[in-house]
Formats: C-alpha cells, sequence, structure tokens
C-alpha cells in the first residue's frame, strides 16, 4: 500500500541506505575512539614525564647520599679511604643484582610454549 507521497523506494535503494548509515556509525565510533586513546595518551605522557623527573631526582638523592655517607666515613678514616669504601660497597651491591637479574633471565622462557603447543596440536587435529 502507497501513502501518496511519492514512489516507493526499491530494495536497493534501502540497502544502500542502510549501508551508508552504516558505515557512517562505524565512522562516527572510529572518531570517538581516537578521540579517547588521544586524551588517554595525553595523560599517559604526561604522567612518564612525571616518574622520568622523580627518577632524575630520586638519582641526585642516592649520589647525595653516597657521597654523605663518604664524608661521614672520611671522619675516621682518610677521605680517600672513605669514597673508596663506599664505593666498593656500590660495586658489590651492582654486582649482586646484576647476578640476580641474570639467573632470572636464565629461568625465563621467552618463547610462548603454551601457545605453540596448541597450535601444534590444532594442526595435528586438522590433519587428520
Amino acid at each position: 500500500m502507497t501513502t501518496g507521497t511519492g514512489p516507493e523506494r526499491t530494495i536497493g535503494q534501502l540497502v544502500a541506505d542502510a549501508t551508508h548509515d552504516v558505515q557512517g556509525i562505524v565512522r562516527s565510533e572510529i572518531a570517538l575512539a581516537k578521540a579517547e586513546v588521544s586524551a588517554g595518551a595525553k595523560v599517559m605522557g604526561k604522567g612518564a614525564a612525571l616518574l622520568g623527573a622523580a627518577a632524575f631526582v630520586g638519582l641526585l638523592g642516592l649520589i647525595f647520599l653516597f657521597h654523605t655517607i663518604a664524608r661521614v666515613i672520611a671522619v675516621w678514616l682518610p677521605v680517600w679511604a672513605g669514597y673508596g669504601i663506599t664505593t666498593l660497597l656500590l660495586l658489590i651491591v651492582a654486582g649482586v643484582l646484576g647476578l640476580m637479574g641474570k639467573k632470572s633471565l636464565e629461568k625465563a622462557k621467552p618463547a610462548p610454549s603454551r601457545a605453540i603447543a596448541e597450535a601444534q596440536q590444532t594442526i595435528a587435529t586438522l590433519k587428520s
């Protein structure tokens, strides 16, 4: 039944309109996602910069702490001995941390063994 307002639209025209509308919705959703990600990236960038600045200031604090330790030791020993002892302690800590890191890396399994096993099982299942 026609209402008399104009010619009826064909199915092709209706499908074309629906496709156009869906494309518009998808484009709008993509634009919204881009805007959200962009805003989130700006906040994350600011946070990363602040963390970097905190790490730098913390490193400066450690340098002054070790300098202070060396000067305190120098109250009882010569200055060179205070700095030597502090340096030796730092090198020992660095060595221990390095060995712990090496041991941890040796335990790590970088290959995704479970994913590889699943893929091999899937291939075997498909072949049979």
